[in-house]
């Protein structure tokens, strides 16, 4: 896709605080620090579109951007970060959950895994919970340009085992190298169809 325009719109908590559901909507998920605000910056050609840190638990509310005036991108906070205060996580879980079950607009979950990581109970929960809603999703790799191409091998292999999922539908990327960019946009676009 080629990138005219990319703008933040605004941080919500609560569905009274979403930009109206004018267009359709991928939101982006994942356990904190796996890259969420690279792809997204990545896949707009930005370098800053979405703020990046290197502490993780940073994003903690539901961010939203316009792409092109044609297509919503929903940055959502990362889970799994034990530093986080317990009464922010405690916020998290409904904020995310209300969000992805009310949003009429939302048309995929772009959920993110970093490939020297074996998914854990939280990623096979929420993959349980999109197929529960009947939200469709999309699984992302990121960060493979931190391994060999025999232990990206062999990662994406236990990757995909541990998620009971076809390898074929897991998508690697690298936003050093922007290895899998065009595959993760062809599976955003036919998405939003």
């Amino acid at each position: 896709m080629i990138i005219k325009s990319s703008d933040f719109v605004t941080s919500a908590v609560n569905p009274f605080q979403y930009p109206p559901p004018d267009f359709p909507e991928i939101a982006f998920a994942g356990r904190s620090n796996v890259g969420k605000s690279t792809l997204i910056n990545t896949l707009v050609n930005r370098k800053n579109l979405v703020k990046t840190s290197s502490t993780p638990g940073r994003t903690q509310l539901i961010n939203f951007f316009i792409i092109n005036e044609q297509i919503s991108f929903v940055d959502l906070p990362g889970y799994g970060y034990a530093k986080v205060p317990v009464d922010v996580k405690k916020k998290w879980g409904p904020m995310i959950e209300t969000y992805l079950s009310k949003r009429e607009n939302l048309r995929a979950v772009v959920l993110i895994m970093d490939i020297r990581r074996v998914p854990r109970q939280e990623e096979l929960n929420f993959i349980n919970w999109l197929e529960r809603f009947a939200i469709p999703f999309i699984l992302v790799v990121t960060k493979t340009d931190k391994l060999s191409k025999t232990k990206q091998i062999k990662q994406h292999t236990i990757i995909a085992d541990t998620l009971a999922a076809d390898k074929n539908n897991l998508i690697l990327f690298s936003a050093k190298t922007r290895k899998g960019l065009d595959h993760v946009w062809t599976a955003i676009q036919e998405k939003i169809k």
